[in-house]
C-alpha cells in the first residue's frame, strides 16, 4: 500500500535478472564443490561425483557466456536498452551522493542526496532508477562475471592454458585468479541476497526486480490522484521480521567470513598445494560455517523463485480484473439494451 514498490525495470530485464540469478547460483553451486570439496561434499555427492559437477559446471558456463553476450548485443540494438544503460553510467550526481552520504553519516548534512535515496522512502519519481550504491553494484557484478567467464573458458583445458602462459605456475596462477574472484563475488552476492530480502519495507523480498514497470501502478492508493506521501505510514512490519533478519544477517556474516578464510587457508583448486597456507582438511567450525554460506545461498535462490511466483499470481489478478463479469446464465453479460457488452461501450 504504497508507491515505495514501484516497479524499476522492463519485462526483458526482469527475465534477464531471473535467467542470470538462476545461472550464477548453479555456478556457486557447483564451483564451491569443487573449491571446499571437503566440507561440502555431500553437495559433490549430490551432483554426481567430481565429473557429474565439473560437467554442470561446464554447461552453466557457457549459458552465462550466451546470456552476457545477449545483454551486450540487447543495449547496443535497442532503445530502450541504450537509453537504460546510460542511466547506470555513474555520473557528477553519484559523485555528490557519496559525499554528501559520508557527511550525512557524520552528522554534516541535513539529508541525503536525491541520488542516495533508494531505500530511503521517497516516492517513484524522485529517485533515480539507481542510486549510485546500486550502479556500484551492477558496475562489479559486470566485470567480474566478464573476468569470470574470460578466465573460465581459458582454464578449460588446463593443458591448453599452460601452453599458453609457457609455465604452470602461471597457469595455476590464472586458475587462482578464477578462484578467489568467485570468492569475492560470492561474498557480495550473499551480502545482495541480505539487503534486497531483509528490507523491512519489502520483507521477504524485494518485488522491483522480478514485477515490471509495466505492471505496476505508481501508487497502490484507492484515490485517483496520487497521495503527497510515499505512503510508507500505511505499511506494517511484518512480526518475524526482527527475528528472521538478526538470524540471516548473522548466517550471512558467518557464511561470508568463513568462504574468506577457507580460500586462504584450504587447499587444492583454486589455492595449489605450494601456496597454500593451511592445508588439509579444515576444522569442524570452518565447515559449519562455510555450509552455512552455502545455506544462505539457498535461500537466496528460494527468494528468486518466489519472485517469480509474486509476478505471475500479480499477473492473474491484473487478468482477472480486466475479465468482464459473467451473465447468471454462464453467457456473455448483457447491456440494460439487452446487447452484449463491448469495448466500445466502455468508452
Amino acid at each position: 500500500m504504497s508507491n515505495l514498490d514501484h516497479g524499476k525495470f522492463t519485462r526483458v530485464t526482469t527475465l534477464f535478472h531471473s535467467l542470470l540469478g538462476l545461472d550464477v547460483f548453479l555456478l556457486f553451486f557447483t564451483g564451491y564443490a569443487i573449491m571446499f570439496n571437503d566440507e561440502l561434499w555431500w553437495m559433490l555427492t549430490l551432483m554426481g561425483g567430481a565429473s557429474g559437477v565439473t560437467a554442470i559446471h561446464r554447461i552453466t558456463g557457457i549459458g552465462l557466456v550466451a546470456l552476457v553476450i545477449f545483454w551486450i548485443t540487447l543495449q547496443l540494438i535497442s532503445s530502450t536498452g541504450r537509453s537504460n544503460f546510460s542511466k547506470i553510467l555513474p555520473a557528477k550526481d553519484d559523485v555528490d551522493a557519496f559525499i554528501q552520504d559520508i557527511q550525512f553519516v557524520l552528522g554534516r548534512a541535513d539529508e541525503r542526496h536525491p541520488s542516495a535515496r533508494q531505500f530511503a522512502g521517497y516516492k517513484a519519481d524522485e529517485v533515480p532508477l539507481l542510486s549510485y550504491i546500486g550502479k556500484g553494484v551492477v558496475a562489479i557484478f559486470s566485470i567480474e562475471l566478464t573476468l569470470l567467464a574470460i578466465s573460465g573458458l581459458l582454464i578449460w583445458s588446463k593443458t591448453g592454458l599452460a601452453a599458453m602462459f609457457q609455465t604452470k605456475a602461471a597457469a595455476m596462477a590464472f586458475v587462482t585468479f578464477h578462484g578467489l574472484l568467485g570468492v569475492i563475488m560470492l561474498m557480495g552476492v550473499m551480502f545482495h541476497i541480505f539487503e534486497h530480502g531483509m528490507h523491512p519495507a519489502f520483507y521477504p523480498v524485494e518485488t522491483k526486480a522480478f514485477i515490471p514497470r509495466s505492471m505496476v501502478p505508481e501508487h497502490h492508493g484507492d484515490d485517483d490522484e496520487e497521495p503527497d506521501t510515499t505512503g510508507i505510514e500505511r505499511l506494517s512490519l511484518s512480526p518475524s521480521w526482527r527475528t528472521v533478519s538478526t538470524i540471516f544477517g548473522a548466517m550471512t556474516v558467518i557464511g561470508i567470513v568463513s568462504v574468506l578464510i577457507g580460500s586462504i587457508f584450504d587447499e587444492g583448486y583454486p589455492v595449489p598445494r605450494e601456496l597454500a597456507i593451511g592445508g588439509g582438511p579444515s576444522s569442524i567450525l570452518l565447515t559449519i560455517g562455510i555450509n552455512v554460506g552455502m545455506v544462505v545461498l539457498g535461500v537466496g535462490l528460494v527468494l528468486s523463485m518466489y519472485g517469480n511466483v509474486l509476478r505471475i499470481r500479480w499477473e492473474q489478478q491484473l487478468e482477472a480484473e480486466r475479465e468482464p463479469p459473467a451473465a447468471a446464465d454462464g453467457g456473455e453479460p448483457q447491456t440494460d439494451g439487452g446487447q452484449p457488452e463491448s469495448d466500445d461501450s466502455e468508452n
